[in-house]
């Protein structure tokens, strides 16, 4: 049982995306009964017994219909498709997980899936589009989890399964032809061949002609007749170039009297013979419609209302719609007023993935792609796979979305955009930034690793300790041990070292120098070393306890300063501030983002802060042993978080911060850092300010 709750707790935001998404999904259910039935809805609710392949849309979704509504009508259909939303959802996380994606950042390529309002209310219709994309997640489970010559052939089948299901699904195969390489292509191909050859052989059976759809002539018919510069003729519309009507109207109007088909498919293969690059750009300008940052309804577009939530049932003006409700779902089509009301609301008031979050995301990916991935071995053969990964979802949403852009815009057809454009930005963002540099969350204190290097270890400690944590710091822990005040208002100071599992004689040259050394036998973080260091101080009989850095970066001679507000009892917690100080930034990035964190800070906690990360600080003895304390790294903020959630007074003094001493950072790539920094601050804040009620002061104080 104790599983359970660390894996929550581990997965953490998934879990309030997957909370979230399931109470929009139990909303829908509940506001609209039995389902959503639009025009569509009715074909395949009809074809379900028939199964005539040449309607306006395939057979595959009426063929899964058929035993969801013979054993529990509409109703079981869209709570199937509600499920299986939230299980994509948990499907794209895993994936990225699995392809070493920041657990983070997985979450937020599977947010869109969802938490998209336009997601949950095509889930809630009879529509294909929700089965149309399991079988997408399906395809790159197969392709990206583990590819081999069975996954290969299994990912055309599937992707033969999306043509029976939408006919656009055909174009997927371009893209998994070129990401499996020449010499799995034709075992995808055979796989595809085997669905669509059978669809196609069925459509012969029945209609007595080869093909897959009753929608081509017309279909290619609309898309042309808007562009058409044409002598009167019945099929050229009568409407002037720059006012035609456009593509959905002449795609589902009857033709004009006396045409045929045939006719409009000549029609339109001469416009395309004459007007290429005007049908090319009308495909375009409809393509780019998907990536604009909000939802809105273009001229002579299919109207994005019918993808809202409506506070009346839909389409009730088509007799045919209670009709369906009533013989495929057992009670008239009607609608709650008040989840309707909250799902309306939501999605009008920012409940949907901005289009221009998906264009940066299929950006990201294309731009890591195609760079060249440096080093050499196995190692850069990953980070190569994880590239082409990367590049595969950005490649396979743009020839989707083209081609469906092909036929014309509708807000419907970018659905699919939510299952490959997010995933797509997260791996591409994992390739470029490498790989995560976090760690398991601690155990509590003590765990195997603490008990172990404070196994033996006794100490009766001076009123003031210094802790520092030290990594491989052999080269400049000397200058700082040396130049660390020996007194401090008139008190006397020990320094102690925690040794995080070095590989150097950090231990010897610290001891050398008079500190008391704990060494941990294995290398985990700043935080778990500096958290080891204040039970140890405190154990010993420490009143106060200041940290400092390894390498140099703080002045020692503002330690009188620093702990003065503590012994004035003007302050339980004192920590430096470069912005209020001075420093000597070598990076913009770092610049920037302790400007960036500070402000996060302050809104979270409601308290004007300039430094977050400032590692020179004194603190109270019981304060530090009373915050908790699971981040082995970036444990700046889940510390100045955790004190401040406990009531404790804190300061902010202006200091000094310097470069580096000696060495190299041990923090990682700076976007990598500040992800993941973000990340500590967030899930800190969420644990002590939302999750707990009731926090307690060192004095026992219920805050």
């Amino acid at each position: 049982m104790a599983v359970l709750p660390a894996v929550l707790r581990r997965h953490w935001l998934l879990v309030v995306f997957l909370m979230a998404g399931t109470a929009l999904r139990v909303l829908a259910t509940i506001a609209y009964q039995p389902g959503i039935i639009y025009v569509d809805s009715q074909q395949y609710l009809f074809n379900m017994e028939l199964l005539k392949p040449d309607q306006l849309n395939p057979i595959g979704y009426s063929i899964a219909l058929k035993p969801l509504v013979d054993l529990g009508g509409i109703t079981l259909v869209v709570i199937v498709q509600h499920v299986a939303g939230l299980l994509m959802g948990i499907a794209i996380y895993a994936l990225a997980r699995r392809l070493t994606v920041y657990r983070w950042l997985s979450a937020l390529a599977a947010a869109p899936l969802l938490l998209d309002a336009y997601q949950v209310q095509i889930e809630q219709n009879v529509m294909a589009e929700t089965l149309f994309d399991v079988l997408l997640v399906g395809i790159l489970w197969l392709l990206l989890a583990k590819l081999n010559w069975k996954t290969a052939a299994a990912a055309g089948v599937l992707v033969g399964a999306a043509f029976s299901v939408r006919a656009i699904g055909i174009t997927l195969l371009l893209a998994v032809v070129l990401y499996v390489g020449w010499r799995r292509a034709l075992v995808v191909i055979a796989g595809f061949a085997v669905v669509a050859g059978a669809y196609v052989g069925y459509f012969h059976a029945e209609t007595g002609r080869w093909g897959f759809t009753g929608a081509g002539s017309q279909v290619l018919y609309g898309r042309t007749a808007v562009v058409a510069d044409c002598a009167p003729s019945p099929l050229c519309p009568k409407e002037p170039l720059g006012q035609r009507l456009g593509v959905d109207y002449y795609a589902h109007t009857p033709l004009p009297a006396g045409t045929t088909p045939q006719q409009a498919t000549a029609f339109a293969h001469e416009v395309i013979k004459h007007q290429p690059l005007d049908v090319a750009w009308a495909v375009l300008k409809d393509f780019a419609k998907g990536f604009a940052p909000t939802r809105t309804t273009s001229p002579n577009d299919v109207p994005l209302s019918r993808w809202q939530f409506q506070l009346t049932y839909p389409n009730l003006q088509d007799i045919n719609t209670a009709a369906f409700a009533v013989k495929f779902g057992g009670e008239e089509p009607h609608v709650v007023h008040t989840p309707a009301a909250i799902l309306r609301a939501y999605q009008l008031n920012g409940g949907y993935t901005s289009g221009s979050l998906l264009g940066l995301g299929a950006l990201i990916a294309l731009v890591a792609g195609v760079r060249r991935v440096k080093g050499s071995g196995p190692r850069r053969a990953a980070e190569a796979a994880i590239a082409r990964a990367a590049l595969l979802l950005a490649a396979a949403g743009i020839i989707l979305l083209l081609g469906s852009a092909a036929f014309e815009f509708s807000w419907r057809y970018q659905l699919p955009a939510l299952v490959f454009f997010p995933l797509a930005g997260a791996i591409g963002l994992r390739a470029l930034l490498g790989r995560d540099q976090a760690r398991p969350a601690l155990a509590a204190y003590p765990d195997a690793v603490d008990s172990q290097a404070t196994k033996g270890f006794t100490k009766d400690f001076a009123p003031i300790v210094v802790v520092i944590a030290a990594y491989n710091e052999s080269a400049g822990i000397g200058p700082v041990l040396a130049n660390m005040p020996r007194t401090c208002a008139g008190m006397p100071v020990d320094v102690l070292v925690v040794v995080d599992g070095a590989t150097d004689d950090t231990a010897a040259i610290a001891r050398q120098a008079g500190a008391s050394v704990v060494v941990a036998e294995s290398n985990r973080g700043q935080g778990a070393a500096l958290r080891l260091g204040y039970h140890v101080a405190a154990q010993g009989g420490a009143q106060y306890i200041v940290t400092t850095d390894a390498d140099g970066q703080y002045d020692n001679d503002e330690l009188d300063v620093l702990v003065q507000p503590i012994l004035d009892d003007r302050a339980d917690f004192v920590t430096g501030s470069r912005r209020l100080g001075a420093e000597d930034a070598d990076s913009r990035l770092r610049w920037l983002g302790v400007r960036v964190f500070a402000v996060l800070a302050s809104i979270l906690t409601r308290r004007r802060l300039t430094d977050t990360s400032f590692g020179f600080r004194a603190m109270r003895a019981e304060l530090a042993t009373a915050v908790t304390l699971r981040e082995p790294q970036y444990q700046s903020s889940e510390l100045l978080l955790g004190v401040l959630a406990l009531k404790a007074r804190v300061v902010e003094l202006p200091m000094t911060m310097r470069r580096r001493g000696d060495g190299t950072s041990k923090k990682g790539p700076g976007l990598v850092y500040g992800a993941n920094y973000a990340r500590v601050m967030t899930t800190t804040w969420l644990r002590e300010y939302v999750l707990r009620r009731a926090r307690r002061t060192p004095s026992g104080r219920t805050a």
